[in-house]
């Protein structure tokens, strides 16, 4: 098998669990003495995943080119500016504005003294998430989806993405029967809504908690650590962090990362758009939205500081 036919299909939380063993691709079985950068993930087996050198050059190279000319002028690990306002709704349990750039979402967190059917007389509690886009969120009018019968594929999608992020993050043993609904509605957007929904949202979750705590319905907040997302892609053959709408519409591949504070993988959402995409260029994408992800974090620690939480 030649190098740059390696298949790059880690696209799921289970393919980089630290509890499951995964398959290590065959071009790497007989290597013993590389490590991941970062935050390499240990597997089950006793086996470190690995990567040889020729893909650390690549990555390298990839994640610093400084010759591609973004529309926005960021560099191409650079995030939009980013912003969290917490408390912007006074009958939401928690709430938060996102803004990457100029996408900004809605996020609003309900507790509901209720859990879906099969989760009645468990203990556990529940966290689901809804997402909507105002019909004027774009640069024509779309349809609100309630009137066309429904909702659509994608809408379905994202949503199901959030709560599973929400949901990858929390313990939800920690709060009783309980259901936590986080509504994503997206006011503008200039790509990246998903990614913005699932990092605003875990502030309005969290505050939805602390809610709870005030009112001494918990005795702890019920989250093991900070979620975020972002999206990165390749835009003129370059890696880049935080597609904003003209480079993601432009885009030769494009991925969205979900991970937690630790560095883990939620989950990936990868597409190739105008051909398949080496394992050199997803493993630069994966650098980039590490790195993004962290500072995302931060800023998220800071602004449930700011609002005392």
């Amino acid at each position: 098998m030649s190098k740059n036919n390696v298949a790059a299909r880690y696209v799921s939380r289970e393919a980089w669990s630290v509890n499951a063993p995964a398959p290590i691709p065959a071009v790497l079985l007989n290597r013993t003495a590389l490590t991941l950068p970062e935050g390499g993930v240990r597997r089950s087996t006793g086996r470190r995943f690995v990567l040889p050198s020729y893909l650390k050059h690549r990555i390298r190279a990839m994640t610093h080119d400084t010759a591609v000319k973004r529309p926005s002028n960021r560099a191409v690990d650079m995030l939009r500016s980013v912003s969290f306002e917490l408390g912007v709704n006074k009958h939401a349990e928690g709430s938060c504005l996102v803004k990457f750039g100029d996408t900004h979402v809605l996020c609003l967190a309900s507790v509901e003294e209720q859990v879906p059917s099969w989760l009645k007389n468990s203990g556990k509690g529940w966290v689901t998430a809804e997402y909507g886009m105002l019909p004027r969120a774009t640069n024509t009018r779309m349809p609100r989806e309630a009137a066309k019968g429904g909702q659509s594929g994608r809408t379905q999608e994202i949503q199901r993405l959030v709560g599973r992020a929400l949901r990858a993050v929390t313990d939800i043993r920690g709060f009783g029967e309980i259901q936590v609904r986080v509504d994503c509605d997206v006011i503008q957007a200039d790509g990246g809504t998903r990614t913005a929904g699932i990092t605003g949202a875990y502030l309005a979750l969290y505050q939805a908690f602390a809610t709870m705590k005030r009112h001494g319905a918990i005795s702890k907040i019920p989250l093991r650590e900070p979620v975020a997302a972002v999206s990165c892609g390749l835009y003129q053959g370059v890696a880049v962090l935080d597609l904003d709408y003209a480079e993601d519409s432009a885009a030769q591949a494009d991925a969205n990362f979900v991970l937690t504070a630790s560095g883990k993988i939620v989950e990936i959402q990868g597409t190739a758009e105008d051909q398949p995409f080496a394992e050199s260029e997803f493993f630069a994408l994966l650098e980039l939205a590490k790195k993004g992800v962290v500072q995302l974090v931060d800023l998220q620690r800071a602004a449930l500081l700011k609002a005392g939480l």
